[in-house]
């Protein structure tokens, strides 16, 4: 199989990504791995796509930072590869890491995207939806009953009104972002810090509120799923929860919170079924989805992590459950090549 991973930048890739663990897993089974940014695409003459990838040297590697490193070095040429040869090309480059040095970037290496899947080529999570869920607006298309009241706006009058309708109790972030960054967690207590969290969070862009959900305080659940639904090996879950015991308040692990292993309920598996449908009619192959309670605060389809570090906690190959997925679609695209829409593929 021929199995490109498109980036943000190969220098900024880390060995605690789940990027890092699904290449190396790849590569340990003999597939052609490539990592590509999203700025080094090329459209030829002939109407082929190519871009300019780093590959691992070896199939073999002790741990993650072992395959970062190889990938790293400057030794390690980068190499043209024929983006519409590749059976799959997975999404992996987080757009909010973009937005200041890069805003052009994510749309257009979405584009290429598109064009790859038009050509055959096996892309997921779906391009095209992809560009629909370009920020936290996405969520707002999934059913009520998974979501906490929310406010979306840059007017601080009107955010200032949601606030006090919540008893004075809200979350704000910006409308695009991720790992915890620029949240701030209101309270009748920080009150005095409202401004300043307006001001920060719509600096650039739309501010999104939410209702505050007391269970917040504990945690929240990250749970994976896999065309639609929760992935689950040996009878595990691929979920974590994540915490922070200090007053931060975000639990992110990006943002210093802590992890371990998650334990799946009725209210997240019910999360789960109502999210399914959409998961799927998008072509959303990989989700995260963030609960709380019997809320989600969010799902996250562009760059969803926690792969790598649930593996770890417990033992079990999720990565491999996921190549071996991968694997699958390989299979079933040569029966229906043409006569499938890459959302379909996807998740089937």
């Amino acid at each position: 199989m021929k199995l490109t991973f498109v980036i943000n930048d190969i220098q900024t890739e880390k060995a605690n990504f789940t990027t890092t663990r699904l290449a190396r897993r790849a590569a340990e089974r003999g597939h052609e791995v490539s990592l590509v940014s999203i700025v080094d695409f090329t459209y030829e003459a002939d109407e082929t796509i190519s871009a300019m990838a780093k590959r691992p040297r070896q199939s073999d590697y002790e741990d993650d930072q072992a395959l970062v490193d190889d990938l790293q070095d400057a030794g390690n040429a980068p190499q043209k590869v024929s983006i519409s040869e590749q059976d799959v090309m997975m999404l992996r480059a987080d757009p909010a890491a973009e937005l200041v040095s890069r805003p052009w970037a994510p749309n257009s290496g979405l584009l290429f995207s598109q064009l790859a899947a038009k050509q055959g080529v096996i892309v997921l999570n779906d391009p095209t939806h992809l560009t629909d869920a370009s920020n936290k607006t996405y969520f707002q298309h999934f059913p009520e009953a998974v979501r906490p009241v929310t406010c979306i706006s840059r007017d601080p009058g009107e955010i200032r009104r949601f606030i006090e309708a919540q008893g004075g109790k809200a979350v704000i972030k910006p409308l695009q972002g991720s790992g915890g960054q620029g949240v701030f967690i209101i309270t009748p207590e920080t009150m005095m810090n409202l401004n300043v969290a307006i001001e920060t969070t719509t600096d650039d862009g739309y501010a999104i509120v939410q209702e505050y959900l007391p269970e917040a305080a504990n945690g929240d659940l990250r749970l994976i799923t896999l065309n639609g639904v929760p992935l689950k090996v040996d009878g595990v879950y691929c979920c974590m929860r994540r915490f922070n015991e200090s007053d931060d308040g975000r639990s992110n692990f990006s943002a210093g919170g802590q992890i371990e292993v998650g334990e799946v309920g009725e209210d997240a598996l019910r999360m789960a079924e109502i999210c399914r449908p959409k998961l799927i009619r998008d072509g959303m192959y990989l989700a995260g989805l963030d609960i709380v309670a019997d809320k989600m605060m969010e799902v996250n389809v562009d760059t969803p992590g926690g792969v790598n570090l649930t593996e770890d906690m417990t033992g079990v190959n999720f990565s491999g459950a996921i190549i071996d997925d991968m694997e699958a679609k390989v299979r079933l695209r040569r029966h229906y090549r043409g006569r499938l829409p890459n959302t379909a593929l996807s998740v089937m």
